[in-house]
């Protein structure tokens, strides 16, 4: 689960970088899927996620190269890692292991709260502050309880 306690988009992810925000919500909309969709759609969802990742860490060493970002050398070594699992995950796919999709579902749920929450927000800090002189300003709904 992501750590909002759910495994959906809440605005505990925002960051105040607009692309980024736009993109994570698509991450974390394709991983939840990934946890619930049939064995029999499975296939091309985790195809979509990969063309989805390829594209979202693409443009974020973009990002970090542009803007000469201090950290871009970590950041871009933890979404190496994840398209490495990536693509094993796929290779095994292929011979009919759906359990281990679902795992690595499960295991970006686990991973993507803490990336986001600090490689990301830094170079949505990053971007924000050389784009417009300032860090962003980020608005979020409050959680209503029940008691």
């Amino acid at each position: 689960m992501m750590s909002n306690g759910t495994s959906s988009w809440c605005d505990d992810f925002l960051l105040g970088y607009t692309p980024m925000d736009d993109t994570h919500r698509e991450f974390v909309d394709l991983v939840h899927a990934m946890r619930v969709v049939s064995d029999e759609v499975f296939p091309a969802l985790l195809d979509r996620f990969s063309a989805h990742a390829e594209k979202h860490f693409a443009e974020e060493a973009e990002w970090m190269a542009a803007e000469d970002f201090p950290a871009r050398d970590c950041h871009i070594e933890e979404h190496d890692k994840v398209l490495c699992s990536l693509r094993e995950v796929q290779k095994m796919l292929a011979s009919g292991d759906f359990e281990v999709g679902r795992r690595f579902a499960l295991a970006l749920e686990e991973w993507f709260p803490g990336h986001a929450a600090y490689m990301d927000s830094a170079l949505a800090q990053w971007m924000v502050k050389k784009q417009a002189g300032g860090v962003p300003l980020v608005l979020k709904r409050m959680k209503v309880t029940a008691d």
